[in-house]
């Protein structure tokens, strides 16, 4: 039976190695139905002649002139939406699978309307359950959607945590995210003080976005992981650790009250999790690369350091406050991190940034999503008279 598939940010990179994976998949029969993208306008025209959605969205009426200039000579046209409504209506149209790879709170109400109507949703827009967790986990039960991590770090906690057990989290002790560290893991504080938004931009291991690049040289990423982990997996925050591997083989693991743990290895190449999201329960022959532990030749960890990397440290503690902290702590992230790309402000003074914004008193409490979009909205105001006035 063939599968009808949306994508949400499908000129993004998440949303190009998606359909990278699925013209791969050959066993499993897909059609793509729904694509939702922003202003690459080039990427998408060239997806939509290959793939033939019926429904397209685009950030801008001038983006669906551009579109239908493009797609028009083919003589496929499809429905294309406009802006917000355009996405909200992607991800209303009743496909099967939607997969979740807007980058930002922008994707937080798509991907929550796609679990009120039972979807399968892939998700990889981490800000989804760090914003909203509460609401989201507990919408996706009532409605009976699946819920299954991409991100590589949640793929391997989620795969490892399905080995037979009756109750998969009664054992568990533990869970365990891995972080390569980023760029300036053993920079000090004065020489991160520097970093020039291109070097922030080099990412050792991982072929990503700009936004989630930034977020992983300050461990920013890392910390949004672990808000995340704790609402998918229902694990306390005193029982969720990070550690520092810099080979990005060991993508995560999970420690048992028998001494033993479980951790899940591949190389560092996103389309691993999103085959293995797509396709749940059964994992698909694929060429990706194989993980060569020979050449690796060794496997390193170490703990983090709070201090030269606070924003890590912010995380946990917006996560532990719970409520809308966790929503603050991103909004105000993106918008210190596009500061810093647009060099406004330094490296350091993001997350100096961010912990001003947290120690605004939080106006508002989490009851219906209304009340996250409102402290979002808030928190970003806050954060742009900060910026201002230079961080």
């Amino acid at each position: 039976m063939t599968k009808s598939i949306t994508i949400l940010g499908s000129t993004g990179v998440i949303g190009t190695l998606t359909l990278e994976v699925l013209s791969a998949l050959i066993e499993e029969p897909f059609h793509i139905s729904v694509l939702a993208a922003g202003t690459n306008v080039t990427k998408l025209a060239e997806q939509v002649l290959r793939f033939r959605p019926q429904y397209v969205s685009v950030a801008t009426r001038e983006g669906k002139e551009q579109l239908l200039e493009r797609i028009l000579p083919s003589g496929w046209h499809p429905e294309i939406g406009i802006g917000e409504e355009g996405l909200l209506q992607a991800a209303s149209i009743p496909s099967q699978v939607v997969v979740s790879a807007i980058v930002g709170a922008r994707g937080l109400l798509p991907t929550w309307m796609a679990l009120q109507r039972g979807a399968i949703v892939a998700l990889a827009n981490k800000e989804t359950l760090v914003a909203a967790g509460e609401l989201v986990m507990t919408t996706a039960r009532t409605s009976g959607s699946t819920l299954i991590p991409v991100d590589s770090e949640h793929s391997a906690l989620f795969q490892c945590l399905q080995m037979g057990h009756t109750n998969p989290m009664e054992p568990v002790e533990r869970l365990i995210l891995t972080a390569s560290g980023g760029p300036f893991r053993e920079w000090s504080l004065s020489e991160q003080a520097t970093v020039t938004p291109e070097q922030a931009l080099r990412h050792p291991n991982w072929t990503m976005g700009k936004k989630i690049t930034v977020d992983s040289a300050t461990l920013m990423n890392k910390g949004l992981e672990v808000i995340e982990a704790h609402h998918l997996f229902g694990v306390p925050y005193d029982k969720i650790e990070v550690l520092v591997h810099p080979q990005s083989a060991v993508h995560s693991l999970v420690a048992y009250h028998d001494g033993s743990v479980l951790a899940q290895l591949a190389s560092a190449d996103m389309r691993i999790p999103i085959q293995y999201a797509l396709t749940y329960p059964n994992r698909e022959q694929s060429n990706w690369p194989r993980l060569d532990l020979a050449q690796l030749g060794q496997l390193t960890f170490e703990s983090p350091d709070f201090q030269r990397f606070p924003s890590l440290r912010l995380a946990y503690e917006a996560g532990k406050v719970g409520g809308l902290a966790p929503c603050v702590l991103n909004a105000a992230n993106e918008v210190a991190v596009n500061g810093f790309l647009d060099g406004r402000i330094s490296f350091l003074q993001v997350a100096r940034l961010v912990e001003e914004v947290l120690q605004h008193r939080i106006p508002g409490s989490m009851a219906t999503m209304e009340d996250v979009l409102e402290a979002d909205r808030w928190a970003r105001r806050v954060a742009q008279d900060l910026l201002k006035k230079g961080g």
